[in-house]
């Protein structure tokens, strides 16, 4: 008798595969229980298709940012930062992460406005895009510190693509006389 007819082989997955990324993905909110939303949403994450690990930073408090600006009368927000490594390709990520809100109650009425649960998918890797529908890196992200500390606090040598290391953006956005002759 042959004994490799007894082997129990699995076929090759015919579809071509994706090589991991890392997704570094914002979450936020300002409405209900904040902390018990960011862990569940973080959970919520951890459970997608094709993923294999995801680490989330310590939350922090922030000012709500509203397309005036900084709106110290409206409810402060807890946000933190997950890094998750997946398979998905980046537009399905951001559906996903968009049911995800919607299953947190996020109401989309303003631009801006409070919220339950804000999930930004802020870079995918190394990948840009600038469709409409998917914009990689996030075009603010090297603006906000509420995003930038809580990533900088799980990867020290994180890099926003096109701004550069994350830890002179903070720097830069904290005082920017101290960082004017850095490298850009």
């Amino acid at each position: 008798m042959d004994v490799r007819l007894n082997q129990l082989t699995e076929p090759p997955d015919p579809r071509p595969g994706r090589d991991p990324q890392v997704a570094v993905i914002a979450l936020g909110s300002n409405e209900g229980d904040r902390g018990e939303t960011l862990h569940a949403a973080a959970e919520r994450l951890r459970r997608l298709p094709l993923v294999d690990d995801l680490v989330m930073s310590e939350p922090i408090e922030s000012v709500a940012v509203k397309v005036d600006g900084p709106d110290h009368d409206a409810p402060r927000y807890l946000n933190a930062v997950a890094l998750l490594t997946t398979r998905l390709a980046p537009q399905v990520l951001l559906g996903m992460m968009h049911a995800i809100e919607e299953e947190h109650g996020r109401v989309r009425l303003e631009r801006w406005g409070d919220r339950t649960l804000d999930l930004d998918l802020i870079a995918y890797g190394d990948s840009r895009s600038d469709e409409e529908h998917l914009r990689v890196p996030h075009p603010r992200a090297a603006e906000r510190l509420f995003v930038l500390e809580p990533w900088l606090s799980i990867d020290p040598d994180a890099v926003l693509p096109g701004a550069g290391r994350v830890d002179q953006l903070v720097r830069r956005l904290k005082d920017p006389a101290t960082d004017a002759g850095a490298d850009r």
